[in-house]
């Protein structure tokens, strides 16, 4: 596994609530086309025969992430719900968070009021965004930063809130890079050096459908924060 030489941790801020009665909540931001839906797809379809699992998706104007979701088979429709920002995607998520977190709240309830169980895992994936983009830590408990490599292998070097303070960085659609003419390995060290020990992945879902690396630090943080619950069907 590549781990960039980074420490699995975390996060001490979180939003509210006991995580044992709301579960674990995640965010997944980046920019346009990097592959953050299909990511959220492949995590679901690897965990949701052992954890109780919602999404909530944002685009500016349209359901498509959330539609593609749900056409996919990746969780029963109820399971994922759409936000549309109707503006800069990042603000939903790291500033006025109020739309996600009344969707999120929503669908954790009413799973709850189906299954008469808490969620184990909320995925709440940002429209695509720049650089800058963060999540808001009274929204997500951990949150993971998506680039790719046909973005150009000199992002990471560049930092950017995305890079340099996201939980987990993804160095995605690795499979690309001899036609794009991007070394991985750079971008993984680039970003290594601007992330002061948190970890960063490669992933291609070309290679590796179950985004392993993905899901094994989600697993982790699941161990960590909520070891009950964690391997629980």
């Amino acid at each position: 596994m590549h781990w960039g030489g980074g420490t699995v941790s975390t996060p001490v801020a979180a939003p509210p609530g006991d995580p044992a009665e709301r579960g674990l909540w995640v965010g997944i931001g980046g920019p346009v086309g990097v592959g953050k839906t299909a990511l959220v797809a492949a995590i679901c379809e690897q965990l949701r025969e052992q954890l109780r699992l919602g999404v909530v998706t944002n685009d500016i104007y349209t359901t498509e992430d959330a539609d593609y979701l749900k056409n996919r088979g990746a969780l029963p429709p109820e399971r994922i719900v759409a936000v549309e920002t109707g503006a800069c995607p990042h603000s939903a998520v790291r500033d006025d968070i109020s739309a996600n977190l009344e969707a999120a709240e929503e669908l954790a309830r009413k799973a709850r009021a189906q299954d008469g169980e808490p969620l184990d895992l909320l995925l709440i994936e940002s429209g695509g965004d720049n650089l800058t983009m963060t999540f808001s830590r009274g929204l997500v408990d951990a949150w993971i930063f998506v680039l790719d490599v046909a973005g150009g292998d000199d992002v990471p070097r560049k930092g950017g809130l995305g890079v340099t303070s996201a939980d987990l960085l993804v160095i995605n659609k690795v499979d690309l890079a001899p036609y794009v003419g991007a070394d991985p390995d750079r971008m993984i060290h680039d970003g290594q050096a601007r992330r002061e020990g948190r970890p960063t992945v490669m992933n291609s879902l070309q290679q590796d459908p179950a985004a392993s690396h993905v899901v094994d630090w989600i697993r982790h943080l699941l161990d960590v924060r909520q070891p009950a619950r964690s391997g629980r069907s």
